[in-house]
């Protein structure tokens, strides 16, 4: 089933010209528990990885809390081919991303550890199959397996405004806000849920990580979510296929609502997200990370 997130229920560029500058596309990823195969577009389903490749392993060297002894397999997060990612500037020669991260709690933002992979779906070969989550690691850091139905939005920033353009629109939100009780931040600017591009799902202020290498700003690629919306967002963000079930009195608690919310079943922090950028001056790509939540 596709998902299609209903039209703005306002014209923001005709409302608030002065963010249409800023205008970018995300890619909403809509996992759904499913049963994906390696060969498919997932988010926490195997990856076509190759058999003659290394998986990912994580000493737990800077692991904090709870440290896992051994080297441990990092999870599969997030696999797209390039087919299901409109716009996402893949590497040249590459059409397959693969995300993964040690469900552990690591660094200065005590959250998972992300690597990125960019490959050729022609090259793989032989596939090794995904080995299992680390038995020790939180489930909420272990996302179920989840077909993705992608779909490409049009964003605005909301905590990214700069604060020149948030002043001069401050009296304008607050007055549409008044008269039509949509809210620019939750309604109208930036998609909750698991998403590629377009604005990271910050709860809290930004923060954008330069490269260590080039000094570059780096680009947002992927916003890995607790959950695909919350009490508020959901009135304009929820897919037009869950309205039926999300619209009742008791929708946030009832089985059918709770499998549209947070198909995935990750919680990280308090309903927050890990945010991963890459910076795509640099051939190799090197990425940075952080998290943030309520």
């Amino acid at each position: 089933m596709t998902r299609r997130t209903p039209p703005r229920p306002l014209d923001v560029e005709q409302l608030f010209p002065e963010v249409a500058p800023f205008r970018k596309e995300a890619i909403r990823l809509h996992p759904r528990v499913g049963e994906p195969t390696c060969h498919d577009s997932s988010v926490g389903g195997p990856l076509l990885w190759p058999a003659d490749e290394p998986w990912p392993t994580c000493s737990g060297d800077d692991a904090l809390g709870t440290a896992h002894e051994g080297p441990t397999p990092f999870v599969p997060i997030v696999q797209i081919h390039r087919a299901d990612a409109p716009g996402l500037p893949f590497p040249e020669g590459r059409d397959l991303l693969q995300v993964l991260w040690c469900p552990f709690d690591h660094g200065d933002f005590c959250c998972p550890l992300p690597q990125v992979h960019w490959r050729s779906t022609a090259a793989v070969g032989e596939v090794a199959p995904s080995p299992p989550p680390p038995a020790e690691a939180s489930e909420d850091y272990v996302p179920n397996p989840c077909a993705v139905h992608p779909e490409t939005v049009t964003e605005y920033p909301s905590w990214d405004l700069a604060r020149h353009v948030l002043d001069s629109l401050r009296d304008r939100f607050n007055r549409v806000e008044q008269e039509t009780g949509w809210l620019y931040q939750f309604h109208l600017a930036d998609a909750p849920g698991i998403k590629l591009g377009g604005y990271p799902g910050w709860t809290q202020e930004p923060w954008w990580p330069d490269c260590d290498r080039c000094g570059q700003r780096m680009e947002h690629l992927l916003t890995v979510a607790s959950w695909e919306y919350d009490g508020e967002s959901w009135r304009t963000w929820l897919p037009l296929e869950d309205r039926a079930v999300v619209d009742g009195e008791e929708s946030f608690r009832s089985e059918q609502g709770l499998a549209a919310q947070n198909a995935a079943g990750l919680m990280l922090g308090d309903a927050g997200g890990v945010y991963i950028f890459e910076c795509r001056s640099c051939p190799d790509r090197p990425i940075g990370h952080c998290f943030d939540c309520s």
